[in-house]
């Protein structure tokens, strides 16, 4: 190798001293070619990192999956409105017929008012009570709700809870204008507003075991009727007791507590037999 070759690796095109190495390889100053070196990777920032994926939602709460529910069961009943009023349509009716096949005497509507609400009543939560889980049964919505992690008792008490209201709070509420009709004064609608309120939340929750036990029959209404009506005798008598003590004016406590036992103890015990009759029912 010359020395002229020499020269020329040590200096630049120009003469001068080749120039550092650029990035990645690339030229120096004053256009100097430099030796290639290592590639750097640019720096990410924090704002351009990924966030980290968000994790499926947790599973709804019992009073939530309850609530929703109940919610449901009530946009189902407002599309069927004529299920809805069959069973107050039906206690308008009795409770009006008595009227007009016995003599119009006060003394004789009075006395029969306590037997004509209280059998109109329990007849009318009978009607309702057909519906309440047979037409679930069919479509599987029961065994989706046995299979969907969340406690079957509650979501049952929410099914029974709105049978309650659309039926028998119609009922209370429509019971003064019976009463009335029956020749009750306006003294005694408190004391049956009581009595009803308490017995017709009996009658939906021993109404609910029946209708868990039948469900998977066809045409059970019968049947339906021979279990419900022995475990509602209870109610009729003290029902009807109280309802008769508030109209003649005298001190209705006693029926009254016993009512309210009866309430508490169907609240407690009937839907443990409700989930157990409905999966009874879907097996």
């Amino acid at each position: 190798m010359s020395a002229e070759q020499r020269q020329a690796a040590v200096t630049g095109p120009e003469g001068g001293p080749a120039g550092p190495a650029g990035p990645a390889g690339g030229a120096g100053p004053a256009g100097f070619v430099g030796v290639a070196g290592p590639e750097r990777l640019p720096d990410r920032s924090a704002s351009e990192t990924p966030a980290a994926p968000a994790g499926p939602a947790g599973p709804a709460g019992p009073v939530s999956a309850a609530l929703a529910l109940m919610q449901r069961d009530l946009r189902v009943a407002l599309r069927r409105p004529g299920d809805t009023l069959q069973p107050l349509g039906f206690f308008v009716v009795v409770t009006t017929l008595f009227p007009l096949a016995l003599q119009p005497e006060m003394s004789l509507l009075r006395d029969i008012a306590p037997a004509a609400l209280w059998v109109g009543a329990l007849l009318a939560s009978l009607l309702a009570l057909d519906l309440l889980f047979r037409e679930d049964a069919q479509d599987g919505t029961l065994e989706q709700l046995a299979l969907c992690g969340q406690p079957l008792t509650g979501l049952l008490l929410a099914k029974t809870a709105v049978h309650w209201l659309l039926t028998g709070l119609p009922l209370v509420l429509i019971a003064p204008l019976a009463a009335g009709a029956l020749g009750a004064s306006g003294g005694a609608i408190p004391g049956i507003l009581e009595s009803l309120l308490l017995g017709t939340v009996t009658l939906s929750l021993i109404g609910a075991v029946g209708a868990g036990l039948t469900m998977g029959i066809k045409r059970n209404g019968s049947l339906l009727a021979l279990l419900v009506l022995p475990l509602a005798v209870p109610v009729l008598i003290f029902g009807a007791r109280a309802t008769q003590l508030a109209i003649a004016g005298e001190s209705l406590a006693a029926p009254l507590y016993l009512l309210g036992a009866m309430a508490v103890l169907a609240v407690t015990l009937a839907p443990w037999a409700v989930a157990a009759a409905v999966r009874i029912g879907l097996e």
